[in-house]
């Protein structure tokens, strides 16, 4: 027989689960923890109804990991080592598939969906290794709350995806709705054109057809709609991601678009910038017929949580909450001005949905988590398994060669490696956005 509990703590060892019971008497907390194993299972339960003659007030069990385990991965993640790891592995296999990409160019005059389907593939292979990241080493999870009905469409159409450009991650989110649907080798972006001459992403970008603008209409008009174009008979579905904010919100910013907002009579935005119309409007007249739906996607996080990108490299866990609303194409207008005050619309719409959530903690429509596939993770593990061995081969033969001049240059390849990191990481901060409100207001009623 198991002894009753009394005020003191009692540990019972289990093997998988970690249990905390917590009574509440005469205002103080009293914890009793213990872990399973299949032969005390009984014993636990009985000391829990021991607990109900001890303190009625109440009882309640929360699961988590053991603390000790958990701070040691903790410390692990954040290991600058592994961060190097990740991105050795990252950049490695980029510049390997990037340059099969270029020798894939070979085959665009012979079959061009040859070469499409094979660079949509490509193209997974890298992208898939930040989505990842994300969910497999930071374990981050993303709630989606959509209307049932509407749900088993996602992934079986093309679709224009209208996201919130708020936070560090929404991109790395909206590649994740992507992957979790199953179409993240063949999605677009609209992109801003500097982002073309960056190595891998940037060429890798090139290479998908991805569609990029200079933020300047006039040079965009004709470009932006030819890239489009080329679209209409791609032969794999994709969802074609567009931030119509244009940069990430900040205050400065939002107080500049509200100025532009008030100039042109249109009603202010409480948690966005005021949509610029003009690249959505040519959007959708270029691929109407071809894309089946416009999906509203609102971002948030719990907690008042502020991601970033070096948080989910130093595996830190968050909470997302997407609000998807799927919007038949047909509901929007062709007219390029009837477009443009749908989007303005949309957008207030997209205010409230945030308002309501900052008011409540969750947004409408019914709560789904779609399964997380595990190719992100194997596509890693094969890259990890391919590269590190001789990484970690040619490091040791060079250390233990004993040359100063050798060991320097390894010094100087892990600084150069470090800020490589670190310049690769900034490129998502928040505060190295363009300079939305250092643009003069005239040249923004313009746009």
């Amino acid at each position: 027989m198991t002894a009753p509990v009394t005020g003191e703590k009692m540990m019972i060892f289990r093997r998988t689960v970690y249990l905390e019971a917590v009574t509440v008497q005469k205002g103080e907390e009293q914890r009793v923890s213990s872990r399973d194993t299949l032969g005390q299972t009984l014993s636990w339960v009985a000391d829990l109804g021991s607990l109900w003659k001890y303190s009625p007030a109440s009882i309640y069990l929360s699961e988590s990991t053991q603390p000790r385990a958990m701070d040691l991965l903790g410390l692990l993640k954040s290991q600058f080592l592994c961060h190097l790891v990740f991105c050795y592995v990252f950049i490695a296999s980029g510049l390997i598939i990037n340059t099969v990409q270029l020798f894939t160019l070979l085959l665009w005059p012979i079959n061009k969906q040859l070469f499409r389907r094979i660079n949509c593939r490509l193209s997974y292979c890298v992208s898939s290794q930040l989505v990842m990241l994300l969910e497999w080493w930071s374990g981050t999870e993303c709630i989606i709350h959509t209307d049932p009905q509407a749900y088993p469409k996602y992934g079986k159409e093309n679709a224009i995806v209208v996201l919130n450009h708020k936070f560090e991650i929404d991109f790395l989110c909206g590649w994740s709705l992507a992957e979790r649907f199953g179409v993240l080798g063949g999605s677009k972006v609209l992109a801003k054109k500097e982002l073309a001459y960056v190595p891998i992403i940037g060429w890798m970008w090139y290479f998908t057809e991805m569609v990029f603008c200079t933020r300047k209409w006039e040079q965009d008009r004709k470009t932006v709609s030819q890239s489009l174009l080329h679209l209409r008979d791609y032969p794999e579905k994709y969802f074609f991601l567009i931030h119509c904010e244009g940069t990430r919100f900040t205050e400065k910013k939002h107080q500049i678009s509200m100025q532009v907002a008030r100039a042109k009579g249109l009603p202010s935005l409480k948690y966005h910038l005021l949509p610029r119309t003009k690249g959505f409007a040519v959007t959708v007249r270029s691929l109407r017929n071809v894309v089946s739906a416009v999906y509203d996607c609102t971002l948030n996080f719990r907690n008042n949580e502020n991601p970033t990108l070096l948080g989910v490299l130093n595996g830190k866990k968050y909470h997302a909450d997407l609000y998807v609303r799927r919007i038949p194409l047909e509901e929007v207008p062709e007219d390029e001005d009837e477009c443009s005050a749908w989007l303005h619309k949309l957008y207030q719409e997209k205010d409230a949905f945030q308002e309501e959530y900052y008011r409540t903690g969750t947004f409408p429509e019914t709560p789904m988590v779609p399964p997380r596939r595990p190719w992100t993770l194997i596509n890693w593990l094969f890259w990890a398994s391919l590269l590190l061995y001789p990484f970690f081969r040619f490091l040791t033969n060079m250390i233990s060669s004993g040359s100063s001049l050798t060991l320097a240059s390894f010094v100087l390849v892990f600084f150069v490696a470090s800020m490589g990191v670190r310049w690769m990481i900034g490129v998502t901060e928040i505060d190295k956005g363009s300079a939305y409100g250092n643009i003069d207001s005239k040249q923004k009623r313009n746009d």
